[in-house]
């Protein structure tokens, strides 16, 4: 009889903390805290053939907004190649930028990162290695709070700002926040996913 209460309370208190993180998350993902920084950092998404997906744009489009509005005066783009024998995602980023005016030398590439935590360790060490100590940290809103945590344990201060999208909160948004609680209780547990 122990056995079962001790494990329904473990459940209910991981469901509870699961349940809190995700609202965070949430909260996180519509505030848009861009602010005068060191870089624009850029996370990766998916790209095709050299081109970048409609995510990844969106996410560039709004870095480049941020880059001309002079928050910071360089931006990084991120990602590994992702299966694709040719381009990385970081490596297509810098391209469509550059193909939008921005110059190349205004660009920091970091173009090996196979997960977030990947490459959020590279911008980290990118950044302490140029004495850069703060960024705007460009994805989907979703994808904010977890990424946000991984270069704030590494020293960076950092200032959320999500891409545009609909601005609702159907199911799978909240699913999308759901599997980051989730990711980012295993990072904290020391997961690297």
């Amino acid at each position: 009889m122990r056995r079962s209460g001790f494990a329904a309370f473990a459940l209910l208190a991981v469901g509870g903390w699961l349940a809190l993180l995700t609202a965070r998350i949430h909260d996180q993902s519509t505030r848009d805290e861009a602010t005068k920084a060191d870089v624009i950092v850029v996370m990766g998404a998916a790209e095709y053939r050299g081109k970048p997906s409609p995510v990844l744009k969106a996410r560039l489009d709004h870095a480049l907004g941020l880059y001309q509005r002079g928050l910071a005066a360089h931006i990084v783009t991120t990602g590994g190649a992702g299966g694709d024998p040719v381009f990385t995602e970081g490596t297509v980023g810098r391209n469509y930028l550059i193909g939008k005016g921005v110059p190349s030398e205004a660009i920091i590439l970091e173009d090996e990162g196979e997960t977030t935590v990947h490459s959020a360790v590279a911008v980290a060490e990118i950044m302490q290695r140029m004495d850069l100590k703060s960024c705007i940290l460009v994805s989907d809103g979703y994808h904010i709070f977890r990424t946000k945590r991984m270069l704030e344990a590494r020293g960076i201060t950092v200032f959320g700002s999500p891409r545009a999208i609909k601005a609702d909160t159907e199911w799978k948004d909240w699913w999308l926040y759901a599997r980051q609680a989730v990711g980012y209780s295993l990072w904290r547990a020391g997961l690297p996913i």
